[in-house]
């Protein structure tokens, strides 16, 4: 297949789910279902967060951040697969593609970031709690939470420029939506020295933060355990499970996707695992901080008018 030259009204065809027809219609109603509930969920947090004075914590100002990212991260995408499974519109131009590649993973990577600020800040009330408000301060939250989306946004701006440089063979993207592993399997030349720098990149933004947020949790873990109360120990476990929960439903697909060989990436597998980090991720981020946290609950049954103040 002969390369070219790409140019943004160049298009692309998605294949998305097209070798599957019996699973489009079905993955079209459950896929817009789980769209709605993410939207109503995280829109659901940040609205709390705003409104409910006990909310005003850092804890729940990064909370916010996470619900704002996965609102934009799974919008990003989204639109466009439910588009591809109603079969109306099956291609996405060479612009189009190339700015959903960029914001999804500038998206990503700034998740990435921010769930280790918020690994370091339950880190701060698990085992500094006399110096937590100190620490925690307000205009360190804002520089951590600036700091997450500049590093992200930082990283997908590397990826995506390395990413254009190479050339491509053909128009075809076994996939829903413009992702890179998918990109790299379009590339038509020898690229190891570009691919080499790109993975280093991903494993820098996926490797160092999961070991970094390990090592925060076995602090917290050995804090915890010298708690000599039981309810204590129940709260401290019980806040940070939830946050832990969702690193590890994030970082686990996020890995098994970006940071495998080209060679041995399967584009069939990675667009069921892709479903899972873009559209199941996000919706499940407000259900288990919701379900798992007391303040959220009260924050919500106040707003219901059915909780006092």
């Amino acid at each position: 297949m002969d390369s070219f030259n790409a140019t943004l009204e160049e298009r692309f065809f998605l294949v998305g789910f097209l070798d599957w027809p019996q699973l489009e219609l079905i993955l079209f109603v459950f896929i817009s279902i789980f769209y709605s509930l993410t939207i109503f969920g995280n829109t659901a947090i940040i609205a709390l967060s705003q409104m409910d004075l006990r909310l005003h914590t850092p804890m729940y100002y990064f909370l916010s951040h996470l619900s704002f990212l996965d609102l934009c991260y799974t919008t990003s995408t989204v639109p466009q697969l439910l588009i591809n499974l109603h079969g109306l519109d099956r291609t996405i131009s060479y612009g189009g593609c190339v700015a959903q590649l960029f914001i999804s993973l500038a998206l990503g990577s700034t998740e990435c970031v921010l769930l280790v600020v918020m690994a370091f800040d339950r880190y701060a009330a698990v085992c500094r709690p006399l110096h937590y408000m100190t620490i925690m301060h307000p205009l360190l939250c804002q520089a951590l939470a600036l700091a997450s989306w500049v590093g992200g946004f930082l990283n997908s701006l590397i990826q995506t420029g390395l990413m254009m440089a190479m050339p491509l063979c053909g128009h075809r993207l076994n996939h829903f939506f413009c992702e890179m592993p998918v990109f790299l399997k379009l590339a038509c030349q020898d690229t190891g020295g570009t691919e080499a720098k790109m993975f280093v990149a991903r494993a820098i933004i996926l490797v160092f933060p999961a070991t970094l947020i390990l090592g925060s949790y076995g602090h917290i873990a050995k804090a915890v355990l010298k708690v000599k109360s039981t309810a204590g120990r129940r709260k401290a476990f019980g806040t940070c499970g939830s946050h832990l929960l969702v690193v590890s439903l994030f970082y686990g697909s996020a890995i098994y996707t970006y940071l495998q060989p080209k060679s041995s990436y399967s584009e069939s597998d990675g667009k069921f695992v892709a479903l899972f980090y873009t559209i199941v991720t996000p919706m499940l981020n407000p259900l288990i901080y919701t379900l798992r946290n007391k303040d959220v609950k009260g924050a919500l049954w106040k707003v219901l008018g059915r909780g006092t103040d």
